[in-house]
């Protein structure tokens, strides 16, 4: 009887909101240095900025690919330091979800999962092109996700529109 009702408990039920990472990869890696060796002379300290994008792919039904890009470029001066960029990718299983939520959790909690495995990924990168580790902050998706949603509505209902900028 509790063997019966264990299986039960373990078996999804048709309504039951489910989120589950299946697999996750890293889709594409780059690093380059433009100027080297002259670089590794230049006493300045280098200017980091970071980018985010964020790709998603409907593979199947219930099952998606996200795909996050992280790129981060080291300026000193006018010269590029390094430049380096993945594209970390997870693929996860979510049902149950009403439209708003399904792309609440596309927009949040998937880019919140991979970004520590793109994170270290560029970390081992700077690392191993011969500059200081570089450990970059963590991001707040839900916040950047509501920030998204306050501009589109107000493109949508005619206001003003919202400048964001930044550096990591």
């Amino acid at each position: 009887m509790a063997e019966e009702q264990n299986q039960a408990a373990a078996q999804p039920q048709p309504d039951q909101m489910q989120f589950q990472l299946q697999k996750l990869y890293v889709k594409d890696v780059s690093f380059e240095l433009p100027n080297a060796p002259e670089i590794f002379q230049d006493p300045g300290q280098a200017e980091i900025k970071m980018n985010l994008s964020q790709r998603v792919n409907d593979t199947s039904e219930n099952m998606f690919e996200v795909l996050l890009t992280v790129t981060v470029t080291a300026m000193t001066g006018e010269k590029t330091a390094y430049l380096a960029e993945v594209q970390q990718a997870g693929l996860f299983m979510i049902s149950g979800f009403n439209e708003q939520n399904q792309h609440t959790v596309l927009n949040t909690l998937c880019p919140h999962t991979l970004f520590p495995y793109a994170s270290r990924v560029i970390t081992d990168l700077v690392a191993d092109g011969g500059f200081p580790p570089l450990v970059l902050q963590p991001i707040n998706f839900d916040q950047i996700y509501a920030q998204r949603m306050a501009e589109a509505n107000a493109k949508a209902s005619g206001g003003d529109e919202l400048e964001v900028q930044g550096n990591a």
